[in-house]
């Protein structure tokens, strides 16, 4: 084992790697954007880190496992086939090495896109239970799972709903109506038709309008709803979609590693005989 050249070899393709990883950063972030319309979806960017990663691998284990084989000395009364696999394996180990100093940046990057999904999924979470929150806030010692049914238990005949001045308590009964409604993934036609009498006691519009009103912010807490596990979809399948990718680049850089080592042992000897026939 000629442990100079295979530490060479792996520290030159972790420069690399770290080169070609800062700048797909640079240009990576150069297509996301705050602004609405502006940014690139999760699905390409995920494909596109994912081909980058790849490129990134192939190229530093072609440089690294090529200088591997060239810098070590040739093997004298070794017959060619053992000098051809020894130069493999040297390039393997070397690629190995690489690989190993280089694992916490290719984890942390493929964290970040398996955690875009996971962020997507919150995000449908958290609209689902936005209402619950402002609940929670308005009553922070009431237990959410209880409240929505001690709230049918008390809840007043429509006069009386309609003639309650209370608005701190209205908005909290709202919002846990429409949690409950989120989490059992609808909400019933008699809470539809309780929250359209205090909408309509509140603003003093006919009660059709207010009917019409609660049917609107439903639908729209509805599209939310969808637009964030669209989201979280895109992104799991972009995760998923790097990680395999992460891995068969993994598989074909050992590879080439193995075999860029045994080309550049085999000009190093080739040279070496020139030089001796020369001489």
């Amino acid at each position: 084992m000629s442990w100079g050249p295979i530490f060479g070899g792996a520290f030159a393709a972790t420069g690399v790697t770290l080169i070609l990883l800062l700048l797909g950063s640079g240009v990576g972030l150069t297509a996301v954007s705050p602004w609405t319309g502006q940014s690139a979806s999760a699905g390409s960017i995920g494909v596109t880190a994912a081909i980058w990663l790849v490129v990134v691998q192939w190229l530093s284990a072609a440089l690294g496992g090529y200088l591997t084989g060239r810098l070590r000395t040739k093997w004298t009364a070794v017959h060619s086939d053992e000098v051809f696999f020894r130069d493999t394996a040297h390039g393997l180990i070397s690629w190995a090495v690489a690989t190993v100093f280089v694992a916490g940046f290719l984890a942390s990057s493929l964290t970040a896109l398996a955690g875009a999904g996971a962020q997507g999924v919150s995000q449908a979470a958290t609209t689902a239970s936005l209402a619950g929150t402002v609940a929670a806030a308005e009553s922070p010692t009431t237990d959410l799972s209880t409240s929505y049914f001690t709230d049918a238990l008390l809840r007043p005949d429509r006069s009386r709903a309609q003639t309650t001045t209370d608005d701190g308590a209205a908005a909290a009964e709202v919002s846990r109506i429409l949690l409950q409604g989120a989490a059992q993934g609808g909400i019933p036609d008699e809470d539809k038709n309780y929250l359209a009498t205090i909408v309509a006691s509140r603003t003093a519009l006919p009660e059709a309008d207010a009917k019409a009103r609660v049917d609107a912010i439903l639908k729209r807490v509805e599209d939310a709803k969808v637009a964030a596990q669209k989201t979280a979809d895109e992104a799991r399948k972009a995760a998923a979609t790097t990680a395999m990718l992460g891995a068969l680049s993994l598989i074909v850089g050992a590879f080439i590693s193995s075999s860029a080592a045994a080309l550049g042992g085999r000009q190093r000897d080739e040279e070496e005989d020139l030089f001796l026939t020369r001489t």
